[in-house]
């Protein structure tokens, strides 16, 4: 079977979450022994359709325009047996790029009027692919590709065979390289199973796709870490991209953000045999107390002050977190009394290896 892939996510190269969506997909595709061959649209010189209707009537099924689109993209998606559609969700739809790739696909389109099930359309030309939409968004909620999939169901008919649609991706895809969720593994791993079903059968099983979308959050656990995320982008001037080259670490702005980055950046791993309980004691800009109660690869934070904690750091808050995100030494401002700690002393060294990849 041949697959075209159509990515239309211009962040290739590990920072797309499209990408790294349809990646797995097409891995479980390869594996059922599919042909795949990926096209990343933004690479592709593609004008925009200007609604001539030369394709319809002077040219029929030929474009005016001689770009990418006509020359390669059009008649390798003619080809393809089945045609995945990759696109991050911009304003609750397909992006720019995928839209003109969208537009551009007129000539498949005769201009004759028909009616089917009491909806009137255009009849094909030819027989196009089979398709799969996949998208991806950063907001929780499932349903904010309600209006995604109602455009492609209405255009797209019955050759649309599959949706697949990731919410909280952001969050899904930095649990999953870094080992931090056993339920973003698990969505990784349905959707190379996905794949597989795809080429197997046309189809992906409702258990499959209940894998793919079971919930990762809600808004009380993502928006802080969102915003936090985003005003520490916004307060160092960096973008996205830049963010994570650079290896930065959200600056929390609160006593429940900090527990929140907290528990992000906690490695279960590292913690597998550890049983501890750190206090925090903050003063300054924020004052309050929070603990850290780390037993056997788990993390849970509470406020107040905990019974018997461990280790207890007294620190003004803007001091803790220059250490936090890197821009203090946190053994220097130890040596300059700028933060105090009572109890063992060397859980100081390992909540590096507890909090880190």
């Amino acid at each position: 079977m041949k697959v075209l892939a159509i990515n239309s996510s211009a962040r290739v190269g590990g920072e797309s979450k499209t990408e790294f969506m349809l990646e797995h997909l097409l891995q479980g595709m390869r594996e059922a022994g599919a042909r795949v061959e990926v096209i990343n649209l933004y690479e592709k010189k593609i004008k925009h359709c200007v609604g001539c209707f030369t394709c319809w009537t002077k040219t029929p099924g030929k474009c005016i325009h001689k770009d990418d689109m006509s020359g390669e993209v059009f008649p390798k998606y003619l080809d393809a047996d089945l045609a995945v559609l990759a696109t991050p969700l911009y304003k609750y739809a397909v992006n720019s790029i995928m839209k003109t790739f969208m537009d551009r696909t007129l000539p498949d389109l005769l201009p004759f009027f028909v009616l089917e099930n009491g909806v009137t359309s255009h009849p094909y030309r030819w027989e196009i692919p089979d398709l799969v939409l996949l998208s991806v968004a950063g907001l929780p909620e499932y349903s904010v590709f309600d209006q995604l999939s109602a455009f492609a169901r209405r255009y797209y008919r019955d050759k649309l065979i599959a949706e697949i649609y990731r919410p909280a991706a952001e969050t899904m895809a930095w649990k999953a390289k870094y080992g931090r969720s056993q339920r973003a593994k698990d969505i990784v791993e349905a959707t190379i199973q996905a794949g597989h079903e795809l080429i197997n059968s046309r189809k992906i099983t409702e258990e499959t796709m209940g894998r793919i979308t079971q919930p990762l959050g809600d808004f009380e656990s993502l928006a802080p870490l969102g915003n936090v995320f985003w005003k520490t982008c916004i307060d160092e001037r960096v973008t996205p991209k830049q963010f994570g080259e650079r290896g930065m670490i959200p600056r929390p702005d609160s006593i429940e953000t900090f527990t929140a980055v907290m528990k992000v950046a906690f490695n279960p791993q590292k913690a597998a045999n550890v049983r501890v309980i750190i206090q925090f004691i903050f003063s300054g800009q924020v004052k309050g107390e929070c603990f850290l109660d780390i037993e056997k690869g788990t993390i849970k934070s509470e406020t107040g002050i905990a019974e018997r904690p461990d280790m207890t750091v007294h620190s003004p808050f803007e001091v803790w977190m220059d250490i936090l995100t890197g821009k203090a030494d946190g053994q220097q401002k130890f040596m300059e009394e700028k933060y105090s700690v009572e109890g063992d002393l060397s859980l100081l060294m390992r909540m590096g290896e507890m909090f880190g990849d």
